[in-house]
């Protein structure tokens, strides 16, 4: 918990850098994930395309005067003048450009008249044993480029890096429009593989949960309870993403993209389906957990109760028989003491077979 509070205040504390600043104002918000900005082109029609890593940014301006598609991908936010730079050859408005810089934004879409604004939550899932990652992601697109801003290297566009390179599919056919719900697409796609890793994990969990809780299960549920409402935040403004793309009448979207987004859209429906599914049998399962603890605290008790309860006239008898007085009957009889034994014996087995026929055992 402490770790969480302290997340969320240096979280806080980025954003208060800005406090009184004039709208527009570029502050990267943010932690830096990657040292050296890395930024790719990848030019393209149906005929051919062009892939280059450049080293400088200004590299990167002649392919918005070009016939053919270009996406321009740029790995850190980190570094303020390159996005300027980019702002200005572009002429992204510079209140697009501070959402850009400022990590963290709500899943969000946004048409103006020269270019469309995108902005998404990107999930990474490596392994059941490392948490899920979320890197923002803000996608620009126009007539003849898209530019995607990633907070640090690695995605999940390898697939349409490959299709762009091998010509096969639609993207090298079509438009930036497409470029962009390629890249919305993938995102939707990845998150079906997070899902399908939680579930397992679920399956697991609920394994243990049936065999023997431990603390530990009780942590890994809420764990997962804790990424099911991530990925809950990062799907629900998702699906209002997709549905503004549909109903935008921006020339940039053409009529048979939207087709396409009308599939990404029913992925969304399916996922948030899927996490609400999810939610609700990790909801169950804590309760049963919760049972399962209360019933095994209440068998020991049971358990416990039982041997006091047995132990009461044992107790009497031995206190009876305990008591320091000269006369007292059978204190000095021959058999006084197996008699008060056996007396002890028979009591107990009385009351276990009492408890046995109450089914109390």
């Amino acid at each position: 918990m402490a770790n969480k509070t302290k997340r969320r205040n240096g979280s806080l504390s980025r954003r208060a850098k800005k406090a009184g600043l004039p709208p527009g104002s570029l502050v990267q918000i943010g932690e830096q994930n990657i040292e050296t900005v890395r930024i790719t082109c990848m030019d393209y029609d149906e005929q051919g395309f062009q892939e280059t890593c450049v080293t400088a940014v200004e590299e990167c301006f002649h392919f918005k005067n070009t016939a053919s598609a270009t996406w321009i991908n740029v790995d850190g936010i980190h570094d303020i003048s390159i996005v300027e730079k980019i702002g200005k050859a572009f002429e992204i408005h510079p209140l697009i450009l501070e959402d850009i810089v400022t990590a963290g934004q709500r899943p969000k879409y946004e048409g103006f008249a020269e270019y469309g604004y995108i902005v998404l939550t990107m999930l990474n899932y490596f392994s059941p044993n490392t948490p899920v990652e979320t890197e923002q992601m803000s996608i620009v697109f126009g007539s003849n480029f898209v530019i995607s801003f990633q907070e640090r290297a690695g995605d999940v566009f390898d697939v349409i890096r490959d299709r762009i390179r091998t010509g096969k599919g639609r993207v090298r056919k079509m438009g930036p429009d497409f470029l962009a719900y390629s890249l919305i697409d993938a995102v939707v796609d990845s998150y079906f593989t997070i899902l399908e890793g939680a579930g397992d994990r679920i399956e697991v969990v609920e394994e243990e949960l049936i065999a023997r809780p431990t603390e530990q299960t009780l942590r890994q549920i809420h764990a997962l309870k804790r990424e099911m409402l991530s990925l809950r935040r990062s799907v629900w403004p998702l699906r209002e993403l997709v549905s503004a793309m549909q109903r935008d009448e921006s020339p940039l979207i053409a009529a048979q993209t939207r087709i396409y987004l009308r599939d990404v859209y029913d992925h969304t429906i399916h996922i948030i389906d899927a996490i609400e599914g999810f939610r609700d049998v990790l909801s169950g399962m804590l309760d049963i957990y919760l049972s399962s603890i209360s019933n095994r605290t209440n068998a020991i008790m049971k358990v416990l109760t039982i041997i006091a309860t047995i132990f009461i006239p044992l107790t009497f008898i031995a206190g009876v028989y305990g008591m320091n007085f000269e006369y007292m009957p059978g204190l000095h009889h021959r058999w006084g003491y197996p008699v008060a034994l056996l007396l002890m014996v028979a009591v107990a087995v009385v009351m276990l077979v009492y408890f046995r026929r109450r089914r109390w055992l």
